[in-house]
């Protein structure tokens, strides 16, 4: 396995940024429990920002330089990290920020980061495309690019605070069930737990219509781009693997498990009407694979990370309609 960074390097995040974020609730779930198991929610979904993206996104740039803040910042993003990295450059008195985002959006993240001083602009169909075209702009206008998750330890460390956050709250949590993107939020976790607790299992989970880290550790590759099957209620948690991932996460993650768009709606659905938990649609995939895969994901004391909250309100109204049959929470 190489090594982008260590367990340390994510304490050291921790003492950076931990002034400057939210510790968000460990909260034990009211309906998911049975007899074997206990479920609680970790929920980023209340962190500044509506998503853990903050905690990269301010490490990373707490640590630019005078000439590079001086420039201003640039990321690419399907929502959640474009409204960190604007948060971040509020926070940290950084004068230009530019967030490309791929057209189509949800507006309740184009507003939330135009609302912190940023400029937005939509560039590509997809975040493939995005990437592209805004990494081209952001070079040539000689900005600072913040990478979501390929090539920056920085924000791997960000995220991984979380793990530590999870034993402090509870050190009886024997598995942590995360949504798996790009990569960076379980790589980041996984290491700074299991630094802390060695047989701590973590579980990832990722929608079958992108199964983009699925595939790259099947064939040995990492897919930086990665297409997506169909509609996706999970646009913020698509697209392709970052570098880093694919080198570290093999010998720190203990299974990786593939769910349905219609059993994260289905679970996103169980979350707003029994749970009474605003979240953002994809982050239920972690709900549906402790549903669907009970046994897969195992464990007695489970954190699930609930990664972003910012809703979209056609897609709440659009699956609260839907009757889901069997794959309707009882």
């Amino acid at each position: 396995m190489r090594s982008w960074f260590t367990a340390g390097d994510v304490s050291d995040a921790y003492a950076r940024i931990r002034d400057r974020i939210r510790r968000t609730p460990l909260e034990e779930s009211v309906y998911l429990n049975t007899e074997e198991r206990r479920y609680f929610f970790k929920l980023e979904s209340q962190q500044l920002g509506k998503s853990f993206k903050v905690r990269g996104a301010l490490n990373t740039m707490a640590q630019l330089t005078e000439l590079e803040r001086g420039r201003g910042v640039g990321t690419v993003s399907t929502g959640n990290h474009g409204v960190a990295v604007a948060y971040a450059a509020r926070e940290l008195g950084i004068p230009d920020c530019l967030v490309v985002v791929p057209v189509g959006t949800p507006s309740s993240k184009t507003d939330r980061i135009r609302y912190y001083g940023a400029r937005s602009m939509a560039l590509g169909c997809d975040y493939d495309d995005s990437i592209t075209l805004g990494i081209n702009y952001i070079d040539r206008n000689e900005m600072f690019f913040v990478d979501p998750y390929e090539f920056e330890p920085r924000v791997y460390c960000g995220q991984g605070t979380i793990g530590i956050e999870i034993l402090e709250q509870n050190p009886d949590i024997d598995t942590i069930v995360v949504p798996v993107g790009g990569g960076g939020l379980i790589t980041g976790i996984a290491l700074a737990a299991k630094s802390i607790r060695p047989d701590v299992r973590i579980v990832g989970v990722q929608t079958a219509a992108c199964p983009a880290m699925y595939q790259s550790l099947k064939d040995g590759v990492c897919y930086g781009r990665y297409p997506t099957a169909g509609d996706t209620v999970c646009e913020a948690i698509v697209g392709g693997v970052g570098q880093i991932a694919f080198d570290m996460l093999p010998a720190l993650m203990d299974e990786l498990v593939l769910v349905t768009e219609r059993s994260i709606r289905a679970a996103f659905k169980y979350m707003i009407e029994r749970e009474q938990l605003s979240l953002e649609a994809g982050s239920a995939m972690v709900v549906a694979a402790v549903h669907d895969h009970p046994e897969k994901v195992g464990g007695r004391n489970v954190a699930l990370v609930v990664s972003g909250g910012n809703l979209d309100v056609g897609t709440l109204t659009t699956i609260l309609a839907e009757d889901f049959g069997e794959l309707e929470y009882r």
